[in-house]
């Protein structure tokens, strides 16, 4: 990687069961704490998943009534979020054709979207929100942060499930190394806890339904894992050019090196059991850049808790070494 496309990531921000901004979530990742929680509400005493990770605070007490009357859940959360990233970026100076937005989601507004069909239910289409639409609409966090931040740069929504907000850093970095942009917001959301949508991927046999201990339940890469923990929040960053940056004498807290997006084109929900398309990922972001891959000091990617579902036949296969 050249001096010339090097991306930084100058400013955090994020709300989530650990807290209602970055600084408190990192200090609950530190202390290890867990934000998962027993759902001791009434309407959960008839589901089979009795634990999920809900926000610590309610992200409509934190903006003006009028404001968060006209957001779904998931656009308050993004908008809090992304506004403390800009703060903790400096607030950069950027010319709003430079500037774009990338965040991404599974479910989109499907709390505005189940709401609003009781509302349609009980009182017919004049009960319905004049802004359901642009509430329940994926698109709608991205929208409404390119709209706060005055970004014209672009407003993406990447939609793949809980690899969302992963591609999201992904296509920002490809649009700032493309030359279309300086500065990206870029970070993934979600607020979908709610009896249909714990049902319906409980049914699915996705979500675990351990609940002696909530803290213990999510069990990443564990082999013994019984399924994921619903959870909501946001998480946002500001990536820039490097030059960019330094022009402005932004402080960075790291650069995003690469990143690539692989599917395993084998089954709507369970993982490749062989890693395949982690393989295949995970070598993209360096193909054609050196003679053979040179890999960073560290990877994320995007991990599932559902539970391990072999044939016989690939139980017994070694999954393929990502390296």
């Amino acid at each position: 990687m050249t001096r010339s496309d090097r991306v930084l990531v100058t400013g955090v921000g994020a709300m989530t069961p650990l807290g209602a901004d970055a600084p408190s979530t990192w200090a609950g990742l530190l202390d290890g704490r867990s934000g998962v929680r027993l759902l001791d509400e009434g309407w959960a005493a008839d589901l089979p998943v009795r634990v999920a990770a809900g926000l610590t605070v309610d992200p409509a007490s934190l903006l003006p009534r009028a404001e968060a009357r006209k957001l779904d859940r998931g656009e308050q959360v993004a908008i809090l979020s992304a506004r403390e990233a800009w703060q903790d970026a400096g607030v950069p100076r950027v010319e709003p054709e430079r500037c774009a937005v990338v965040i991404g989601t599974g479910t989109g507004g499907v709390l505005t979207t189940l709401g609003q069909d009781d509302v349609f239910e009980r009182a017919g289409t004049r009960g319905l929100s004049p802004f359901a639409v642009p509430m329940l609409m994926p698109n709608g966090p991205a929208a409404w942060v390119s709209m706060d931040l005055g970004a014209r740069g672009g407003a993406r929504t990447p939609v793949s499930a809980c690899a969302s907000g992963a591609e999201a850093f992904a296509l920002g970095r490809d649009l700032i190394r493309g030359g279309q942009v300086d500065v990206v917001v870029a970070g993934g959301v979600e607020a979908c806890l709610h009896p249909f949508t714990l049902a319906a991927f409980a049914q699915m046999k996705a979500l675990s339904t351990r609940s002696a201990d909530p803290a213990a339940v999510s069990r990443l890469f564990d082999v013994k894992r019984s399924g994921f923990v619903m959870g909501e929040g946001a998480a946002m960053m500001v990536l820039e050019r490097a030059e960019f940056a330094r022009a402005r004498g932004a402080r960075g807290y790291g650069a995003l090196a690469g990143g690539a997006v692989g599917s395993s084109a084998r089954h709507i929900t369970a993982s490749d059991p062989e890693g395949q398309s982690w393989t295949v990922a995970s070598r993209g972001p360096w193909n054609g850049r050196c003679a053979t891959p040179t890999w960073p000091r560290r990877t994320s990617g995007s991990c599932t808790l559902t539970p391990p579902r072999r044939s016989p036949a690939t139980s017994r296969r070694p999954m393929r070494s990502a390296g």
